[in-house]
């Protein structure tokens, strides 16, 4: 089966599978779990449970990597689902490629703890392994859709703090606006398959209920970006957040930050999970061990 054949069978099986309002928090936990469960994982996966600074993690390691050269992880999920587990086979691939060691986390989830809890543990990660002495010019940080957006709040966390920046960061479809203002919301709406304003609505409410005072921390796009380290971005053109991505590249090339957009043609909202099927997801993560090994001198 082509490439292209492969990309139609997926979209169609997640059109049959809309997200409605009158879906549970757990009903949609669920489905993300069940998705994640059935991603064959790589040959040559260990994968071991550790608790870094109160957060619940997990090292991830897929063939011969460089275990002083760290890739930590922020699943996605909207900030109230996701996991580590779910999350496994794309890290574990990015493993193999980036030839690094993965650090993916189980940052806390609203509604159940709303912002700060994701944004506090995520720093409260990433300064756990400044302090056992892993030095942050061989650390990348990384995380997807709400984790993408993660993984941006915490270069503006860490230069808040005076602490020491990662050498790189790589978000994949950053969730980097809470309040939707993108204008592929609307353009996008008809052809992306996965995600919609209306759901980003109603999770950004439960992650930051006071949008009347949205935080940096949250929507990283307000942000203050001068001084952050390299940064490479990845979305699909079919994507409804694909402005959440270009608005944020480019005020990041206008603070001066080395950022680089990757946008991916028709690729939909988490394609890289696919990667066991589809090339375009295999290439997508490619390309990430690149920009990796490259950054951290491999």
């Amino acid at each position: 089966m082509d490439n292209k054949e492969v990309l139609k069978n997926i979209i169609e099986a997640k059109r049959k599978n809309p997200y409605t309002e009158n879906k549970t928090i757990d009903q949609l936990r669920k489905e993300t779990e069940n998705a994640g469960s059935l991603i064959p994982l790589p040959k040559n996966i260990k994968y071991k449970s550790v608790v870094v600074g109160n957060v619940n993690a997990e090292w991830i390691t897929c063939g011969e990597v460089n275990e002083n050269r760290i890739f930590m992880f922020m699943h996605g999920g909207g900030y109230y689902r996701g996991s580590i587990a779910a999350a496994r086979g794309t890290v574990a691939r990015i493993s193999a490629e980036a030839k690094v060691k993965c650090l993916s986390i189980n940052y806390r989830l609203a509604p159940e703890h709303p912002f700060p809890a994701a944004i506090n543990d995520t720093y409260s990660a990433y300064e756990w392994l400044i302090n056992e002495g892993i030095r942050p010019e061989h650390i990348i940080v990384s995380g997807q859709s709400a984790g993408g957006g993660l993984c941006l709040a915490l270069l503006l966390k860490i230069k808040d703090n005076n602490f020491y920046q990662p050498k790189g960061a790589i978000a994949l479809s950053p969730w980097t606006d809470l309040t939707q203002t993108g204008k592929t919301m609307v353009t996008n709406k008809k052809i992306d398959p996965v995600i919609s304003k209306q759901y980003l609505d109603r999770f950004a409410k439960l992650y930051f209920p006071y949008s009347y005072n949205m935080s940096y921390l949250a929507s990283p796009i307000i942000g203050e970006l001068s001084g952050l380290p390299d940064i490479l971005i990845q979305v699909g053109s079919a994507e409804t957040m694909l402005d959440d991505s270009k608005r944020f590249f480019e005020k990041a090339k206008k603070a001066n930050v080395n950022a680089k957009l990757e946008i991916w043609e028709d690729m939909f909202h988490g394609w890289h999970s696919n990667a066991h099927i589809l090339k375009d997801a295999e290439d997508a993560i490619i390309s990430i061990g690149k920009f990796c090994r490259n950054l951290l001198n491999e």
